[in-house]
């Protein structure tokens, strides 16, 4: 038998077996034939990648390299802000580098790019796994592949873009230096603060030539490239500047692990806090705290990145409103800073800062903003910064929460007639923490309802109030109303946060106010209608804006229940008398903090919702300072300056609209006829007529209230006004007597505020600060 005969006859006999196998087995492709397909797609592969890395070139330096400026308009669409974004860039060579920063951004960016030709397919794998896991967005570029992204092709998030950046990096690795390869990334990166490369970023951050940075200080520039306004210490919010200095951790970790530097050097390395950020041309007066409004809006809201916006050539239309925001400049010059005297007053006088946002509640658009009084003098948005406690404004969050739940955890029904025992540091039961807040002046009320507290802004009320809503459900009311769920002072594990511990910044809360406004329909504030940007070759980039639907925070009867109490508050009797003024129909709400280092107004008429935050800060360490004393008054609350320059603004910005009343649809203010079980029985819950105690944020002629105790000398200073001191330690629920005065819940009052206080009483001493009590 032939060769050629005995191989047919072994075919044959492969065929016949195959025969004799079941369907689905012979359905099944042999061995031979899935391997000689995965060597013939194997093959194809190889092919097609080597076709496309010659085909694909290394092209020019993009349209990017020379940036544009960007343009930002008033919702007018014409009149224009300022005018950013041109590149601040000037290349340095890799010998200019100190070696410890280049490893630094080797650790930070790139750990395998000394060894890598261009791309890194292990880190790709892990960051597309990681992706797929859920963990977010992972990034598997090396050094390289940045590099080409930024020089050679664009921002944009798309598959032919990823596939030519993977070819390119691949022949740039083949054809130029490592040494090159890092200088170029090193030179085309973006760092924050409008710096384009290592050398612009070291004179922004620490006012020093690249060739003179030390360890500390290009470790930290390193640590920018990962996140560059978000990592910015200086300006960032507390947990962005824990993850700066985490990131920052891990850059100086790596360099010991890669035999960059020593354990023993590393340990000695301490952060090298850069310097106060320093303004950009033509961003003087208001135009730069408005431009990084409406820059953080775009980039939090992934509208467009950093790098891409300040590559500039946008034109940015935002929901500012020219008359508005002057406005609102106008009012604090003259209701605060005119009252200044910096000479004659040094120590109390200087460095008093107003934080201010005015929103339309129907909508969200951010028609003003106060950051501060010169950004070329003060490059630090006030407005937008999450670091003062607002005191007594989130009560109406309290009652809100109350409402939401109807009851009290063990039962008792929640409304805004409910009356709690208003006596001063008593102390809060079912907490779950000691929490014995004094009222301001260590005032006593007796027992008094929700709506009389509110008016008067009584500590030892809301504190119990609060924890009998839930404390959780309190900070879920705030969230959904809009206060950022990242603030601090937000933790429901906390006793003190019902009176106002959280941090959120103007205009988050006017925000959280708007939402009131608004009929318990909440709007994101957003400050940007448009955006676009025509390039070289004609082409416009218009990209997608976010939509801006409301979300329903809660039913429509419990914000306009809260909205009906908080015109209360604007009454003669009320903290926010001095807002009588504006001779509109009008809610808010007073906060003072504990130790007097911040003052706020929040409030609202239909149609415009506005928050004015007043604090001291050290120019040289940041550290906040009392403003005790402040305009020769010994005491500055939330009924005083705030709400001058909250009725002020809203007076020119409402000049010339008609008036609008608001449109409540209430229902639960029924009073309470229930009687609650006490621990103990007061000794006294009977109001005593006398002389009438001058509260904080209440108007020195308000109406009689009952008179504080000889012993409340020297006590601690928070909120409101007055009554004996009952023993029980729980809110007590009797009948009023006739001398305790309350506010109708129905009426409103037509008569204008009285004149303007001209003194303050003295501040009594200060509380624990972690527990701010607000008046």
């Amino acid at each position: 038998m032939t060769l050629s005969t005995r191989r047919q006859a072994k075919r044959a006999a492969r065929r016949e077996a195959r025969r004799a196998l079941p369907l689905w087995r012979r359905l099944l492709p042999t061995w031979r034939i899935t391997l000689g397909t995965l060597t013939a797609l194997l093959l194809l592969a190889v092919g097609a990648f080597a076709v496309l890395y010659v085909i694909v070139p290394v092209p020019d330096p993009n349209a990017h390299a020379v940036a544009q400026n960007n343009i930002y308009l008033y919702s007018d669409g014409t009149t224009e802000i300022a005018r950013t974004g041109a590149v601040n860039r000037t290349d340095v060579t890799i010998d200019q580098i100190p070696l410890q920063t280049q490893q630094a951004v080797v650790s930070a960016e790139d750990r395998t790019f000394y060894q890598n030709r261009g791309i890194d397919l292990k880190g790709m794998l892990r960051a597309g796994w990681n992706t797929l896991l859920g963990k977010g967005m992972q990034g598997g570029s090396t050094i390289t592949q940045q590099y080409v992204k930024n020089y050679y092709l664009t921002q944009d998030r798309t598959i032919e873009r990823k596939g030519r950046e993977l070819f390119i990096a691949l022949k740039v690795d083949q054809q130029r230096d490592k040494k090159d390869i890092l200088a170029g990334y090193l030179n085309s990166s973006y760092f924050g603060r409008g710096a384009y490369g290592i050398q612009s970023a070291a004179h922004a951050y620490y006012g020093e030539d690249v060739s003179r940075l030390t360890l500390g200080q290009g470790a930290y520039l390193a640590s920018l490239l990962q996140a560059p306004s978000l990592y910015d210490v200086k300006t960032a919010t507390p947990a962005n500047r824990e993850k700066a200095l985490a990131r920052w951790n891990y850059a100086l970790d790596g360099m010991v692990q890669l035999g960059f530097l020593s354990a023993a050097d590393r340990a000695a390395t301490t952060f090298p806090e850069p310097t106060d950020p320093q303004p950009a041309t033509g961003l003087a007066g208001q135009a730069g705290y408005l431009v990084g409004v409406a820059d953080d809006y775009l980039i939090s809201s992934g509208t467009i990145d950093a790098p891409t916006l300040k590559a500039g050539g946008w034109r940015i239309t935002t929901t500012f409103e020219k008359p508005k925001q002057d406005a609102l400049v106008q009012a604090v010059q003259n209701e605060l800073t005119d009252e200044l005297d910096p000479k004659a007053r040094p120590t109390t006088d200087t460095d008093v800062r107003v934080a201010g946002a005015s929103v339309d509640p129907a909508t969200g658009r951010v028609l003003a903003v106060y950051g501060g009084p010169d950004y070329a003098k003060q490059p630090y948005n006030d407005a937008l910064r999450q670091d003062n406690q607002i005191g007594s404004t989130f009560k109406p969050i309290d009652l809100a929460a109350g409402l939401i739940a109807q009851h009290t955890v063990d039962g008792r029904p929640i409304t805004t007639e409910t009356r709690y025992d208003g006596t001063s540091e008593r102390p809060v039961t079912g907490g779950p923490t000691p929490y014995a807040p004094p009222n301001e002046d260590d005032v006593n009320y007796g027992n008094i309802t929700l709506r009389y507290a509110m008016v008067k802004s009584v500590n030892s009320v809301y504190a119990q109030e609060g924890v009998d809503a839930g404390l959780a459900r309190v900070r879920e009311t705030a969230v959904k109303l809009g206060i950022p769920d990242s603030v601090r002072g937000m933790d429901p594990a906390n006793t003190s946060m019902t009176l106002g511990t959280a941090t959120p910044s103007a205009l988050d809360l006017a925000g959280a106010y708007a939402t009131f406004a608004n009929h318990g329909e909440a709007h994101t504030p957003w400050s940007v209608s448009k955006l676009e940007r025509v390039n070289p070759g004609g082409a416009v980039d218009v990209p997608k804006m976010p939509e801006h639907k409301a979300t329903t925070a809660m039913d429509r009867s419990i914000a306009d229940t809260v909205t009906d109490v908080l015109r209360d508050v604007v009454s003669p009797r009320g903290t926010g008398a001095a807002a009588l003024d504006l001779g509109r129909p009008a809610a808010g709400k007073t906060g003072t903090t504990d130790s007097n280092l911040s003052a706020w107004f929040a409030g609202f008429t239909p149609e415009l919702t506005t928050t004015i935050g007043l604090f001291r800060e050290n120019p040289k360490n940041h550290a906040k300072e009392p403003l005790s004393g402040t305009a020769g008054l010994a005491r500055i609350n939330g009924g005083t300056f705030p709400t001058r320059i909250w009725t002020a603004y809203m007076t020119a910005a409402l000049n010339g609209t008609p008036t609008r009343q608001f449109d409540l649809q209430t229902g639960h203010g029924t009073p309470n006829t229930g009687t609650w079980t006490a621990t103990a029985a007061p000794s006294s819950s009977t109001p005593s007529p006398g002389t009438t105690p001058t509260n904080g944020d209440t108007p020195s002629s308000a109406a009689p209230t009952p008179s504080a105790p000889a012993q409340a000398t020297g006590a601690p200073a928070t909120t409101d006004a007055p009554a004996p001191r009952p023993t029980a330690p729980s809110p007590q629920n009797p009948q009023p007597t006739a001398s305790q005065e309350q506010p109708a819940p129905t009426a409103r009052p037509t008569q204008t505020r009285p004149p303007r206080p001209t003194a303050q009483p003295t501040t009594a001493g200060p509380t624990d600060p972690a527990t701010p009590p607000a008046g």
